[in-house]
């Protein structure tokens, strides 16, 4: 066993024996003082003396050994007080108070270790994705060996779905289709021609390649990632309990205060009384009773905090790391646009790619098939079908062979594909051509879009204290900086691998308490390097989802606001409760150092004064209403019905960007014709869309937003929405009138069309971020 190992492995058993000690602590302080408590009710009050001195003093050891092990670190803790006034209570034989005493600080170690408790970082799921073994190509074929047997230079093969074993460069005569998102975070698959560098830990998401290693095992990229995220987690000290910190001023002026009372009355049993009314209890109990409080909560809404010093550093983070694929955007690519060949519509161009792309197992012909069915089309059953890696796939599909995937459009690329070609640059789209019978038919342009509720989480964690929001990615510059414009991020760092993103993050700490939130294997060392670490745990790996601190159970991002409003609030509650309570007992000090308290008395104050603070502290398990507005049922069911219609009229908004693209040449009888199609697709399906959002949707989430104030900007949207319309319909009566689009309508019809396809993009997008990602 290596030493990281035994090291992880003792800690967790240590941990399970302090567990239990508190525990059994708990039950047998709680069992003397009942039973004390019920011998003294019949009458025997030796018997009660007795079991109430026994408990006092079986609290006297472990409360030791936490003073030994708080000192050994560096500080004295608020347990020292507690120490005394049982060490007191026992010279003085007020056991009474001692056991009080006694069952108060076995009550607030139970909750803190509960607060505490947390699952392993050991980073087994990066381990379980490394592979134990590689096919390597030898005289007498292909065999499979050990991992850390395979030298720099040997050939290996690479199968379909398989992990590339260790660093090496592509040859043969086959390019490599990878999935590197386990290193980049990116969902979209990277085609490595033959002479290009490869790392480990990519998934081969193509045909077998073969692969020539450039490096060991443990010279690989991906033996460096884990070593990393170990070295990175061992860097994060434990937090200093939120109780200690306020001891560092209490523990002294509660021993000024007990000796000072011993001699000026020459009574120890003063002093014993104000060190038991200075028994730290709502210390012990305000923090542990707010925090367990807090995860409560938190875990009520999909947000798992692993112990209490997560949610209190969370609440006091001041900069926000995010990672952009998974976490800012959903993961995975999405259709934008369809553009057709002249002669050929949009909406054909998509049922021929998805019919064929049924059979695929890529990722890109998957969302070109969902695309297709959340349009209601159609699809063909094609058959011949089949897949060259880093090319496409082709078959028959209606009597014509068709290819999706690389289109190669050797000497002058026509008008057409070079928009084409400027519409993939400008927005960062990855696109899959589609020919028919060899000549090029159109091009899906897909791309990984922003979440819904990336915007409205963003605005609310400023609201909550964060100063500081950056995006690390893996990604090129261009589209993570128009991410960042969008979202209005303070800062872009983009091309970074997983070292890269561990230096942003250790820079970003030496500023301010730092949060890191990703999702992928290739987030897990910036994770576990943060003083905080989230982890989208629906999707995300589970390798992010160890090296993290929280994860957020649900694929919604705006959780993560959740978890910010819901820390800073029970840490506030925390505070509270610890400074309220603290200044009661200063005046439970000040009566017993003049003597008006002795310590029987004393303990039952301060049993009363405990429970004045739990109560408060509970506070922090109500529902903080800030974070997000709460939704009436009929509200959220008519979200869900807009949000799909909205999936729907995707091929209206493109058809009338088509429309206007079609004006280009000219005005003649496709021109029209394809204007008048777009115009219908308005009148019949668009605008009775915006007609039952503005009479149905808005007045049911009004209340809701505090008003009809509220939705007016998007009123003023659909009424500009409408207008448009009226105006493209205008045009089409003049053409009617005169036989045809005169070349004076173009300007001004082209004005149009690309004006309202702006209008509903951005019209779109905004009831998405603002009022769709509002439902659960």
């Amino acid at each position: 066993m290596n030493r990281s190992a035994f090291t992880t492995r003792l800690r967790s058993a240590t941990g399970v024996v302090a567990a239990r000690l508190e525990s059994a602590l708990l039950t047998v302080t709680a069992a003397a003082l009942a039973a004390g408590g019920a011998a003294w009710l019949t009458g025997d009050g030796g018997l009660a003396d007795l079991l109430w001195g026994l408990g006092t003093l079986l609290a006297v050891p472990p409360a030791v050994g936490w003073v030994v092990d708080a000192l050994r670190h560096g500080h004295a803790g608020v347990d020292l007080i507690a120490v005394l006034a049982l060490g007191g209570t026992l010279a003085v034989r007020e056991n009474l108070a001692g056991a009080l005493i006694a069952l108060m600080l076995a009550t607030g170690r139970t909750l803190e270790a509960t607060a505490r408790r947390r699952a392993s970082h050991d980073l087994r799921a990066l381990l379980e994705h490394a592979p134990r073994s590689a096919r390597r190509r030898t005289a007498d074929g292909v065999v499979t060996v050990p991992l850390d047997e395979v030298a720099t230079g040997d050939l290996l093969v690479v199968g379909p779905g398989e992990v590339v074993p260790v660093d090496g460069r592509v040859e043969g005569s086959t390019a490599a289709d990878l999935d590197e998102s386990v290193l980049t975070g990116e969902a979209l698959s990277v085609e490595r021609p033959v002479g290009d560098s490869v790392r480990s830990g990519v998934v081969n998401a193509g045909g077998a390649f073969e692969l020539r290693a450039t490096a060991a095992e443990q010279d690989s990229t991906y033996a460096g990632i884990v070593r990393l995220a170990r070295q990175a987690g061992a860097e994060t000290a434990p937090v200093v309990r939120l109780a200690d910190r306020y001891a560092a001023w209490f523990l002294p002026l509660t021993l000024v205060v007990a000796g000072a009372a011993w001699l000026l009355s020459g009574s120890a049993v003063r002093a014993v009384a104000v060190l038991v009314v200075a028994t730290p209890c709502p210390l012990l109990l305000a923090a542990p009773v707010a925090i367990v409080s807090g995860l409560s909560r938190a875990s009520r809404l999909g947000v798992v905090m692993r112990d209490g010093s997560a949610l209190e550093n969370l609440g006091r983070a001041r900069t926000l790391l995010l990672d952009k694929t998974g976490t800012l955007t959903r993961g995975r690519p999405r259709v934008v646009d369809v553009l057709a060949a002249p002669g050929r519509q949009p909406i054909e161009v998509l049922r021929l790619a998805a019919s064929l792309d049924q059979y695929s197992p890529h990722v890109l012909a998957g969302a070109i098939v969902d695309s297709a069915h959340e349009r209601k089309l159609v699809l063909s059953v094609p058959s011949g079908v089949t897949e060259e890696p880093g090319r496409g796939a082709s078959g028959i599909v209606d009597g014509h062979r068709l290819l999706v995937g690389r289109c190669d459009l050797s000497g002058s690329r026509p008008p057409w594909a070079r928009a084409v070609d400027n519409r993939a640059l400008l927005d960062g789209a990855a696109v899959a051509w589609l020919s028919v019978d060899g000549c090029p038919a159109g091009a899906v342009l897909l791309r990984d879009p922003l979440r819904h509720d990336a915007a409205r989480t963003l605005r609310h964690l400023r609201a909550a204290g964060i100063e500081r929001l950056l995006m690390l990615t893996g990604d090129r510059a261009e589209p993570a900086r128009e991410v960042g414009a969008v979202l209005g991020l303070d800062g872009v760092r983009a091309g970074l691998d997983p070292i890269g993103k561990v230096a942003v993050v250790r820079a970003e700490r030496e500023r301010a308490v730092t949060v890191m939130v990703g999702d992928g294997v290739n987030d897990a060392p910036a994770l576990a390097a943060a003083d905080i670490g989230v982890a989208m745990g629906a999707r995300g790996s589970t390798a992010s989802s160890e090296a993290a601190d929280i994860v957020l159970t649900a694929d919604r991002v705006d959780r993560l606001a959740d978890a910010v409003f819901i820390s800073v609030r029970a840490r506030r509650i925390a505070v509270q409760s610890a400074l309220g309570g603290m200044a009661m007992s200063l005046a439970a000090m000040a009566a017993a150092a003049f003597g008006l308290l002795s310590p029987a008395p004393g303990a039952l104050l301060q049993e009363a004064i405990d429970v004045a603070v739990i109560l408060n502290a509970l506070r922090a398990l109500r529902v903080d209403r800030t974070a997000r507005p709460m939704l009436t049922p009929a509200a959220e069911e008519l979200i869900h019905r807009f949000a799909s219609e909205h999936d729907d009229l995707q091929d209206v908004v493109e058809a009338v960007r088509s429309a206007a693209d079609r004006l280009s040449d000219g005005p003649g009888p496709q021109t029209l014709a394809a204007v008048e199609g777009a115009h219908r697709l308005l009148t019949e399906r668009l605008l009775p869309h915006e007609y039952a959002e503005e009479h149905e949707l808005y007045p049911a989430l009004a209340p809701t937003l505090g008003g009809p104030e509220s939705t007016a900007t998007m009123s003023r949207a659909h009424t500009e929405i409408e207008r448009l319309s009226r105006r493209i319909a205008t045009h089409l009566r003049l053409a009617h009138a005169e036989g045809g689009l005169s070349p004076g309508q173009l300007d001004d019809l082209r004005c149009c069309l690309y004006g309202l396809h702006t209008v509903l993009r951005l019209h779109f997008t905004q009831e998405e971020e603002n009022y769709f990602s509002l439902a659960q």
